[in-house]
């Protein structure tokens, strides 16, 4: 027995299956355009239609661990509550099922050609979406052949005895073949590629279904630690939603296990006339769309176990719109006035996340650059709603004059409002590479921008006010506070420029430090626009 083909031929077939889910993947997620996470955020309002959209977005994006990842990711920025997301990841395990009925029609011997296709669309056209396209059909082969050259290597192995031994152990020991699932998927990381490599070796006769069924459901139990790996690091609320994630495999799988013998008649029943792939991707199927209706109802109790099981408050960025109504619109003075409440919130966000960035910078805290990107992303969503909302009364006949342009005037101060928070994104960023490249500054400049970061926040927070009260004075309080930042950031600049010379920092300190100086300054114009357009109200 040649066992260093079956070694080439199972790893580098596993490889291209793998390279060919991927490839598949990203694929529809380019050509389906970067709309899933809005999908997510926005049309999750109840539990089944947030099962529904995670059946849907697993289905464009063909991983479950994506979905559930997004999901998680969602929780911990506060754009999504814990029990949206667990009605997105039980849809998200409906969803993954999609790809074992991919593998389940036998089309391995056309893989080359569906390859060669792919390669057209991808090298011969010049249109983005075409291109997509050929990604996708690519992907798609890839994904055969690999299973193809899976099947070929393992197809030897039948002869071995204690190959064939084992495999008859499973069969009769199903907590044994459900561990061996379970932990095969937790090396792979990847249900898809272990459930693909299941089908194959039963479609070459080694395995029956009674034997295949175990493993398959240690599959979704090991696909779980992708979620908690997602979830290390981050808030309370994503550590509940990966255990939800957990609790719903786990006790699905405990369920199936103690139903077995029922299982293996219905798969057997529904996949009459089909081959055993597709009988193991009924099964899949039969497991999750089950398990889901069997959650679906529990979702408030599965939120408050999993609550009692990771105590501690959870921090949630308010991040919905709470001010914004479209049924004010009706009267729009007083839509304008609920407008201006939420630019004003957009704007403490903006202050928090210049904190968020400059702390990061200086204490190295990885959580609160996190934190600062996570809420420069709320920043820029706020912005979107904003405006569109500010648009919907412009459009309305209802604004007096007088009313209409000050509308038009706040409608500015959202660009200012949320490239102040663009400008903190670019100090979080510089200062992840400060830490990833192990930047140091010299004690002076560390100092500088100590006395520079006090005094932009200084300036935001009375920008704010000033636009809050209407205060004239605390607006020119700005103005003064704004040239001081541009009278710092030309000294320090100065400074900086004569250490160098000096060789008291290095070059690549140097940059940082100039960029922060910059964005920084820049903070304070966007500030004095604030600023500028509260003394025009009040003249």
């Amino acid at each position: 027995m040649d066992w260093q083909d079956i070694i080439f031929k199972f790893v580098g077939g596993l490889g291209l299956f793998l390279f060919g889910i991927k490839y598949m993947s990203d694929g529809l997620q380019k050509s389906a355009g970067d709309k899933m996470r809005g999908l997510l955020e926005r049309y999750t309002s109840n539990p089944v239609l947030g099962l529904l959209v995670g059946v849907g977005v697993t289905i464009l994006i063909q991983s479950s661990s994506g979905t559930t990842v997004m999901a998680i990711g969602l929780v911990n920025a506060g754009l999504m509550t814990l029990r949206q997301a667990i009605g997105v990841i039980i849809g998200a395990n409906i969803g993954t099922t999609m790809t074992a009925f991919i593998v389940g029609i036998k089309i391995d011997a056309y893989a080359l050609p569906i390859i060669a296709v792919g390669a057209i669309f991808l090298f011969f056209f010049n249109k983005k979406k075409l291109q997509y396209i050929g990604q996708v059909i690519f992907g798609f082969g890839t994904l055969f052949l690999g299973l193809s050259l899976m099947g070929g290597g393992v197809k030897p192995l039948s002869k071995l005895p204690v190959f064939t031994d084992f495999m008859i152990q499973l069969q009769d020991q199903p907590i044994l073949a459900l561990l061996v699932g379970t932990v095969f998927t937790v090396i792979v990381q990847s249900s898809s590629a272990t459930i693909g490599i299941l089908q194959t070796i039963a479609d070459e006769g080694m395995i029956s279904l009674m034997g295949a069924l175990p493993i398959l459901f240690g599959d979704n139990i090991g696909t779980t630690i992708t979620a908690v790996l997602a979830s290390i690091g981050a808030t309370v609320a994503a550590k509940r939603t990966a255990l939800v994630h957990v609790i719903f495999n786990v006790l699905g799988s405990i369920i199936f296990m103690l139903l077995l013998p029922l299982v293996h008649s219905v798969v057997l029943w529904l996949g009459e006339g089909v081959n055993v792939r597709m009988q193991i991707a009924y099964a899949h199927g039969i497991f999750n769309t089950t398990n889901a209706l069997l959650f679906l109802p529990f979702i408030p109790i599965l939120a408050w176990i999993v609550t009692k099981v990771i105590p501690g408050k959870s921090q949630e960025i308010e991040f919905k719109a709470i001010y914004l109504d479209e049924r004010l619109l009706a009267t729009p003075a007083v839509a304008f006035g609920q407008a201006q409440h939420e630019i004003l919130r957009m704007g403490q966000f903006a202050r928090e996340t210049l904190n968020d960035s400059t702390n990061f910078f200086f204490s190295r805290d990885v959580k609160l650059g996190e934190l600062a990107l996570q809420k420069e992303a709320l920043i820029n969503e706020l912005n979107r709603k904003i405006t569109d909302y500010m648009v919907k009364i412009n459009q309305q006949n209802g604004l007096s004059e007088g009313t209409s342009e000050r509308a038009s005037g706040w409608f500015q101060l959202i660009n200012d409002i949320e490239r102040i928070g663009d400008h903190a994104e670019n100090i979080a960023e510089l200062s992840e590479f400060s830490m990833n490249k192990k930047v140091d500054l010299s004690n002076e400049a560390s100092s500088e921008l100590k006395e520079m970061t006090t005094l932009a926040d200084k300036t935001v927070e009375r920008a704010l006010f000033a636009l809050e009260h209407t205060d004239a004075q605390a607006a020119q309080q700005v103005l003064d506070y704004e040239r001081e930042l541009d009278q710092m950031e030309k000294k320090f600049r100065k400074n900086h420029i004569q250490r160098l010379n000096q060789n008291q920092c290095s070059g690549s300190s140097g940059a940082v430090y100039l960029d922060i100086l910059s964005n920084l300054e820049r903070v304070g114009d966007h500030s004095k626009n604030i600023a500028q357009f509260v003394m025009h109200e009040k003249e």
